[in-house]
């Protein structure tokens, strides 16, 4: 049995998400077909994350096992050639057995993207959240800076959709950076959050908490009274799906397989 990493970018506009479902199309369910095209094998994929309908990557993880013989680079070329041109292998690996996409992983950056300017680019459209309206963004960036530690994101996360799961599921989550800054062209202001994990909608609860911030309905302060409050009707929206994209997953080293 051989282990594979693959390294996956994609327009996530057209796709239910990350996790296939039957009769939607997904980014998961793309690739197991291709997969098993290449193997004629049953193939399960597993994702660092679960991605939601809209949300793009840049550096969505993915593992695999397979008996095929075939080489990585040969995987890769395969693979390009027959996924949708809006899904790209943008590297893949040979791992050992112990490495799985979503269980080896220690952390991941998010980035949300707002345009700021009066006329959206016809180009970026399907990847930025138009919000031409006055913020006060030194607020917002006081209010990130909250979020960087160990917190309850109760207020900051949807329900699991089972009220059983989200009495057992652990809410606190560990972040390790936060920024927001003006793109270079000064047009766009780019919220990125680095995290050990993320709950379900909780970097696009995050960005809509930080617009009520910029927009004067909540104080930077109030980040802290809603880590205690753990109800999540008091933090912001949650902001539509198109700004946000999976930057990077973060793998200890120890995957590789020795050469």
């Amino acid at each position: 049995m051989r282990y594979f990493k693959l390294t996956i970018a994609y327009d996530g506009t057209d796709y239910h998400g990350w996790q296939a479902q039957s009769n939607k199309p997904t980014i998961q369910g793309q690739i197991i077909g291709v997969l098993e095209r290449l193997t004629q094998e049953r193939i399960a994929l597993h994702g660092a994350g679960r991605t939601d309908a809209g949300v793009h990557a840049l550096g969505q993880v993915g593992s695999f096992r397979t008996q095929s013989a075939l080489s990585a680079p040969e995987f890769q070329r395969a693979l390009n050639a027959l996924l949708p041109h809006e899904i790209r292998i943008v590297g893949c690996d040979e791992v050992g057995p112990t490495f799985n996409a979503r269980w080896s992983a220690r952390g991941k950056t998010y980035r949300y993207r707002l345009y700021r300017g009066k006329v959206v680019p016809p180009f970026i459209h399907r990847y930025v959240l138009h919000y031409p309206f006055p913020l006060d963004e030194d607020r917002m960036r006081d209010a990130a800076a909250r979020f960087v530690g160990t917190h309850d994101f109760t207020s900051f996360a949807a329900s699991t959709g089972s009220e059983e799961d989200d009495r057992e599921r652990s809410t606190e989550r560990e972040i390790f950076s936060t920024d927001l800054s003006r793109s270079p062209d000064n047009e766009e202001l780019v919220f990125t959050v680095k995290g050990r994990s993320f709950l379900r909608y909780m970097v696009r609860k995050m960005m809509g908490t930080l617009l009520d911030v910029g927009r004067g309905k909540l104080a930077p302060e109030d980040i802290d009274r809603l880590y205690a409050l753990k109800d999540r009707s008091k933090s912001g929206p949650t902001v539509p799906p198109q700004g946000l994209v999976m930057v990077e997953v973060i793998h200890e080293e120890s995957w590789r397989v020795p050469t």
